[in-house]
């Protein structure tokens, strides 16, 4: 009998910070493939450092921190990063398809040539975010919104076993929310998994674990059972039932 496969993320009696200093102390989470986790809280509460550490950029202050079974950082193939902010050079005329393709770069390596597996990748991204017909435009025309859809685009080009998105929606009109929402269920059902920062609720309703953080972990588990007035109000200081 083969072995079970590694969690796709599994956090156990971690803080995460910077300099040894942590942001959010004692969190305790496990993630396996397929599955959505929703990190929510008010901005600077630590969403972005947890995404941060599981991404392999910073190191965890304390405990155990896994990804796909190892530490993280140490499998970027497999590891899909979009930053809340991702870097976009004014100075640089890079295209649609020139950013969509930097999501192929870890599976080809130094020497790697873009193969047909590498363009057939980079065309389903674009078709699924709805910017095929944007392929050739440069990144300094588009709006906000077009570019966010570019970077998603890059994300799923990685064809990654686990996606860590920060706050992937800001910037989308209700469309493009509906792509994306569509190619996120999608990852799901190949078997990828997804932690992704947000501030909406709704984002919490197809999730199969959310966390409240607030500089602590106020609440983790299935939304129906975290998502409560208590918690909420003990993650955003609502005074009201929400």
């Amino acid at each position: 009998m083969s072995a079970p496969a590694a969690a796709a993320v599994s956090i156990r009696a971690a803080s995460v910070g910077y300099d040894g200093a942590a942001v959010v102390d004692a969190i305790d989470v496990h993630l396996d493939g397929g599955q959505l986790a929703v990190l929510m809280g008010t901005n600077g509460c630590g969403k972005s450092t947890l995404l941060k550490t599981l991404a392999g950029l910073i190191a965890p202050v304390r405990g155990e921190v896994r990804v796909l079974g190892a530490a993280p950082g140490t499998q970027p193939v497999e590891v899909a990063y979009l930053s809340q902010h991702p870097a976009s050079s004014p100075t640089m005329p890079l295209s649609v398809a020139d950013v969509v393709a930097m999501g192929r770069f870890a599976r080809l390596g130094l020497l790697g040539r873009f193969g047909a597996a590498d363009k057939a990748a980079c065309a389903a991204s674009m078709e699924r975010m709805g910017i095929t017909d944007l392929a050739g435009r440069s990144m300094m025309e588009l709006s906000g919104g077009q570019r966010q859809r570019t970077f998603l685009a890059q994300a799923l080009a990685r064809e990654a076993s686990l996606l860590l998105v920060d706050e992937p929606t800001a910037g989308l009109d209700p469309a493009s929310r509906a792509l994306f929402d569509t190619a996120i269920a999608d990852e799901r059902a190949r078997g990828a998994a997804v932690v992704m920062a947000t501030h909406d609720l709704s984002d919490a309703e197809s999730a199969d674990l959310a966390v409240l953080l607030a500089h602590r972990v106020i609440a983790a588990g299935p939304p129906a059972e975290v998502l409560t007035d208590a918690n909420l109000r003990d993650c955003y200081g609502f005074t009201e039932q929400h």
